[in-house]
């Protein structure tokens, strides 16, 4: 069985400059996951997605290879996730090297650990499915949801849930932001990491913090902080 982590990390960031390897309590952010990738055991190759030159110093510096650039075309806000697979793929390919199960763990994502990238790759596994990721629950009903409206009036999205009790709500969850494991051949044709085959680990909040904003990026190092006092 091989297989490949992947670790998208291009170097234009417009919200975070060069947040993919930001000083995160220390450290470059993308390190987490490169050593996280590593530690693991998991992988036959762990590689970083870049265009960019400091970028490629430090993934290689914390055990990551990078092995071709990637191209100006996925390196722009434009190209998706699975763009960056794709191409990384299509490389690998040409070469004449093939990967049964393939992870892509995102440069941003410290609170990620090889017991998580295991035990989502032994979901993925015993349930068969063409990928499964990290997921964590909203932790207020998102049925309750509104918006503003232009006369600044609010709006329920769902009116219907008015009234009713918090714990008579389905639970939902949003996407943690860590990693995405799968089966490449079976994904390839959608081109999309969601299919109607696609699983969920569902992780406690403590456990993760998607960081697209400066506001968030020092939420995750204080929760970060608390965590490893636990």
């Amino acid at each position: 069985m091989s297989r490949l982590a992947i670790i998208p990390a291009r170097g234009g960031s417009k919200r975070i400059p060069g947040k993919n390897i930001k000083p995160f309590l220390g450290k470059p952010i993308i390190s987490y996951s490169i050593e996280a990738a590593v530690s693991s055991g998991l992988f036959d190759t762990v590689m970083v997605s870049t265009e960019d030159s400091r970028i490629k110093e430090i993934a290689l510096e914390y055990g990551a290879i990078v092995p071709f650039d990637r191209s100006a075309e996925n390196s722009d806000d434009h190209a998706t996730t699975f763009d960056v697979i794709e191409e990384v793929v299509s490389e690998y390919v040409k070469s004449g090297k093939s990967f049964d199960e393939i992870c892509c763990i995102y440069a941003t994502a410290p609170f990620i650990t090889p017991q998580s990238i295991k035990k989502a790759l032994d979901l993925l596994n015993k349930g068969d499915f063409d990928t499964v990721f990290p997921a964590i629950e909203f932790n207020t009903p998102i049925q309750r949801a509104f918006r503003r409206k232009e006369n600044g009036l609010m709006e329920l999205l769902q009116p219907e849930h008015l009234n009713s009790r918090s714990q008579d709500l389905e639970r939902c969850y949003h996407d943690a932001g860590q990693f995405y494991w799968m089966r490449y051949e079976r994904i390839k044709e959608l081109k999309a990491l969601w299919t109607d085959n696609t699983g969920l680990m569902v992780i406690d909040e403590k456990h993760g913090h998607d960081i697209d904003t400066e506001a968030d990026w020092k939420m995750a190092e204080l929760k970060y902080q608390l965590l490893a006092g636990d």
